[in-house]
This record gives structure tokens, sequence and C-alpha cells, in this order.
């Protein structure tokens, strides 16, 4: 990348520059890409792959399914899926959310399942789909592909409800309608903020009462470090509001792309609701992907079957691992940046993959250029998360898949760009220079 040629208002630009950043600077360290780390990737080496293959063979051949289970993995499958029936067990077990095979559509990765259901929601161009703001890219990048009008929440995090009720009334007055609410409820990407159960119950009442269908995404919530689990909205949820999205590209891997998405029982009390969408939402996949492949299902079936549906002894190691780079990179941040307490912020979240830090001066592309050339280090623009300019002082921090050495140099060379920066503004005011030392802290 050279000088400002990435614009944060486009979507798919940023989500190529999430995906390529790393190559773009390939001798810097980077805080920018929240990917699950690849230490464990050997456990999915060939020869786990291949009996995960016969495990889901053996299970399928014992049901009476297929006469040859392994030669239909080869050909077109059934739209919704194949495995609904073992990742409805593995989300009851491990997130404590119902599902129905009847009511589960496995998708290829969340990312299909957040633009089958916003094209299926939101048909009308008065239609909108209502985001916190920040948001995860690929929600708002989704949208923009389908033609669904985004809007952001108005003010902070501390009332997401009034938020709600607010927007859907001006909307309404616009001729618009609010018929969708995408949220990250447990460690946001790319805040790292978890929504209480209050506000979750709070929002489903305020969603149930609009009409708006809560999109429920997920794909965070088994990497808990400290803290209480709280219930899934979708858990919660009485009405018939939520559609839970899920993906195992964090838990197993990324090259699996295998996700699903979960309505509830009823929509808005109307099980014949709940149904007609669940055929359109099927009809919608069929124009698009056809099906979610046969072989990446079965593997991600057979690693279920030798897990008993539960991944949460699967994703222990990577929690432990995360917890300890979360904790590296918040002491490390305390280190750097004590000259500039006061001036430098941060959060501290209780799991995931990300934090966020508040800056006294605005961070765009061409600091990210800046800071990887000139420091060796890539962090992310909030900006690029954004729908307007109240981000533009933040940047996110990822955690997930550096390790320890990485993280204490990385925040030691960002802390020596936000110095430089700091610095470069005082003198440009006449201001006598701080004491700015940050980025000399050690691990």
């Amino acid at each position: 990348m050279q000088g400002n040629s990435m614009q944060p208002s486009s979507q798919a630009t940023v989500m190529n520059f999430l995906n390529e950043v790393a190559g773009r600077f390939p001798t810097a360290i980077s805080l920018a890409a929240g990917r699950p780390t690849e230490r464990f990737f050997d456990r999915l080496q060939p020869s786990a792959l291949l009996r995960a293959l016969s495990r889901y063979e053996q299970y399928a051949s014992g049901r009476g399914t297929k006469r040859d289970v392994m030669a239909s993995l080869l050909q077109y499958g059934r739209t919704a899926g194949m495995i609904e029936e073992l990742i409805s067990a593995q989300l009851s077990r491990d997130e404590g959310v119902v599902a129905t095979p009847d009511r589960l559509i496995v998708t290829a990765g969340c990312q299909e399942a957040l633009a089958l259901c916003l094209a299926a929601l939101c048909p009308e161009p008065g239609d909108v789909a209502l985001v916190c703001n920040p948001t995860y890219i690929g929600a708002t990048g989704a949208a923009d592909a389908s033609g669904v009008a985004i809007v952001a929440l108005p003010g902070n995090d501390d009332d997401l409800a009034a938020s709600v009720a607010h927007t859907a009334g001006e909307l309404r007055r616009q001729g618009r309608t609010a018929r969708v609410l995408y949220v990250i409820p447990d460690f946001d990407n790319p805040t790292g903020r978890v929504i209480d159960e209050a506000q979750r119950v709070a929002l489903l009442a305020v969603c149930a009462q609009q009409r708006i269908v809560v999109l429920e995404d997920n794909p965070y919530g088994m990497f808990r470090y400290d803290g209480q689990p709280v219930p899934p909205m979708a858990a919660l949820d009485s009405a018939g509001s939520v559609i839970y999205l899920s993906t195992y590209s964090k838990t197993l891997c990324p090259a699996l792309r295998v996700g699903s998405l979960t309505l509830p029982q009823t929509l808005f009390g109307d099980r014949t609701a709940r149904m007609q969408l669940f055929e359109e939402l099927t009809q919608r996949k069929s124009f698009l992907t056809v099906n979610t492949s046969q072989i990446a299902q079965a593997i991600v079936a057979g690693l279920l079957l030798e897990q008993d549906c539960s991944l949460r002894k699967w994703v222990q190691p990577a929690v432990d691992l995360y917890r300890d780079n979360r904790d590296t990179m918040l002491r490390q941040l305390d280190r750097v940046f004590a000259p500039l307490a006061g001036t430098i912020g941060w959060n501290r979240p209780d799991g995931g993959f990300f934090l966020s830090l508040d800056l006294p001066f605005r961070f765009d592309a061409e600091a990210v250029t800046a800071c990887a050339v000139e420091h060796g280090v890539i962090v992310m623009p909030m900006a690029f998360f954004a729908l307007d300019a109240s981000q533009d002082r933040r940047i996110r921090l990822a955690f997930s898949s550096v390790d320890a050495a990485q993280i204490a140099a990385g925040v030691s060379a960002l802390g020596a760009y936000i110095a430089q920066r700091i610095e470069q503004a005082e003198a440009a005011a006449g201001v006598a220079p701080a004491l700015a030392t940050a980025g000399a802290g050690s691990a």
C-alpha cells in the first residue's frame, strides 16, 4: 500500500486490507489482523482431516442416510446442509442456544449467513439495517453488496435499547423502516465490548416492540478469559426476534468456511412466518452458493463427533494462549504509555481477540503506512469500521495471532510512533514538549 491509496469508506478495500495487510508489510509486526492463532493447526494435519471424514462416514452409514456416503460428499448436496443435528447439539452444549435442525441452515461461513439474512429481511428500498458504530466491516460490506441501507446507532453504548428506539422512530418519520439490528454482543469486533445481560434484555424488548429482527453474531463467545458468561440474546429471546449466527472459523479453522444461521421457533410469534423465512433463505442460498461444501461439512461433523459435540476442550489451549496474549498486551500498554497517562486510554476486554486504544490525534490510512514503514508495526484505524468521523482518534489492536515477544515489540514501536506524533503536534503549536518516553517500555 502506497500513500493514502486506501479509503476507510470502502468496505471492500478495508476487507481486503484486513486479509492482506501482513503481506503488504512483510517485515512489520501485525497487530491488525484478528485471525486465530496458527499454533494449533497441527491438530488438523491431513491425517486428522481424513480421520474426521472417516468418522463422519461411519456416523452417516450407521444412520442409514446414504448407501455410499463418501460418494455423496462429491455430488451436489442439500442446500440447507447435512450436519444440522450435530451443529444444533454443539450450539446447545457450548453456547446455550436451543437450535433444532429444522431451524438451522449450514452456510459458507458466517459471511454468507449475513448476506442471506440482510437481503431477505430488507427487500424494500426503504428498509434499513441498524448497526453499532463502529462495527464489523463484513456486516456493512454485506449490506452494501446487497443494496441494503445501513444506519449507525447514535451515541455511545450505555443505552443501546434507547438508541434503537430513537433511531427506529426517526426512520419512520422519514418513511423508512428499521428491519434488522446487527450486533456482536460478546467481545465485539472491533471494540472488544460486551453487552451486559440487562442491556440484552432491554434490546430484545425494544426489537420485539418495533418488529426488528436481531442478527446476533457470536464468533468469539467461546473465548472468555474473565468473568461469568452472559446468555446469548437467542437464549433470552421469548418473542422470536433473534437469528443466531455462528461459525467454526475461530474455533476450528477459517479455511473450512462452515457456519450456520439458526432461526427462532417463531418469527414474532408466527411459526408460519418463520417457516416461510427458512424457505426464502434456503432458496437464496441455492442461487448464491448452491450448497455448503459437503466435504467441509463432513470434516466439521467428524471433529464434532470426536469431541462429543462440544468444542470446549478443543478450544481451551487457544483460550489459555489468548488470555496470556491479552495480559501481555495490557502489561505492555501500561509500561509504554505510563508517561502519557491521561492522554492515551484503552479498554480491558474479558475475552475475544481485540482491544481499542484512544488517541489524542487522528489515525488514518497515511498513519497506517507511516507506522508500518517507519516503526515496523501495523495497527487498524477504528475509522475503517465506522460510518462517520466519530472513531477517527481510535485504533484496534488484535492480540490473537501474535506471540508475546511480538506483542511487546509491537506495542513499544506503536508507543514510539504515538510519542513522535504528539511531539510534532506540540512543536507545531509552540508548546514545550512533554516528557514523551513512550515506546521505551520492555516486556
